[in-house]
């Protein structure tokens, strides 16, 4: 078993630094086009759960979750965009990621879950188009090229949601089993 170790430590350092790329680059990709933004789950998807994956591969002990979630805090005080629809839905995914792990024992089909859930790590930003409409419009105007706000709106119907989030865990799902003969998780050889 895989525990808390100084090396694993060190490992799961990079794996922060890159489940936090991951998820700024999911970000950026959302300011391309409204599309991508309503998409943001998918392309977390594709992007966040290998790295997850490999985190919890590598530490099969409790904490690997917490420290992903607090890699994604730091992120958001560090760019002063720390809030509450921002680092809530983080701190709710690691708690649960960590729960589930603990629950399957630090086992492959825990650490599958837990990459899925911990795909969600944007969660905050995306899911105010749903739950907090007219800030994310406002915020939009503001902050994007002109037309950006209307075409977001416009690809983000109320269906979409379920749509986007059923997408991301199938997807998520593929990436962490392609990550698995990747990167030759221990419990999938």
């Amino acid at each position: 078993m895989n525990t808390w170790n100084k090396k694993n430590a060190l490992w799961l350092l990079l794996y922060v630094v890159l489940y936090v790329v991951a998820s700024t680059v999911v970000c950026v990709l959302g300011s391309v086009h409204g599309i991508l933004f309503v998409c943001y789950q998918i392309t977390a998807a594709i992007l966040v759960t290998g790295v997850a994956g490999k985190a919890f591969d590598r530490i099969k002990a409790p904490g690997a979750a917490v420290c992903l979630g607090a890699g994604m805090i730091l992120m958001f005080f560090l760019i002063q965009d720390a809030n509450l629809w921002h680092c809530l839905p983080v701190i709710v995914i690691a708690v649960l990621a960590e729960l589930v792990r603990c629950i399957c024992k630090y086992e492959a089909p825990g650490n599958l879950i837990a990459s899925i859930i911990m795909s969600f790590s944007t969660f905050g930003y995306y899911g105010q188009i749903w739950f907090n409409r007219d800030y994310t419009y406002e915020c939009a105007i503001e902050e994007m090229p002109a037309g950006y706000a209307d075409t977001l709106m416009n690809c983000s119907p109320r269906w979409a949601l379920p749509v986007v989030i059923l997408a991301g865990i199938v997807i998520a799902a593929v990436m962490y089993r392609i990550a698995a003969k990747l990167f030759q998780f221990t419990d999938e050889k």
